[in-house]
């Protein structure tokens, strides 16, 4: 049996299979851009801890820091 598909027209609006991946492509780019957003602001923050646990002396500190 045969499966016929059915032809795009510009009455349906024509692509109407690839609006989800358009949304969702959307989303992601958004995300994408959130989590560079959040990474850029947290940068000072997040050296400022890493000095922090290099002076405690990092992976070498063992238990004397819990």
């Amino acid at each position: 049996m045969k499966v016929q598909r059915a032809r795009w027209s510009a009455a349906t609006g024509g692509r109407t299979g690839t609006s989800g991946q358009r949304v969702l492509m959307a989303e992601a780019a958004l995300a994408g851009g959130l989590v560079l957003a959040l990474l850029l602001w947290e940068l000072p923050s997040l050296r400022r801890e890493a000095r922090i646990w290099r002076m405690a002396g990092g992976f070498r500190a063992g238990h004397r820091y819990p």
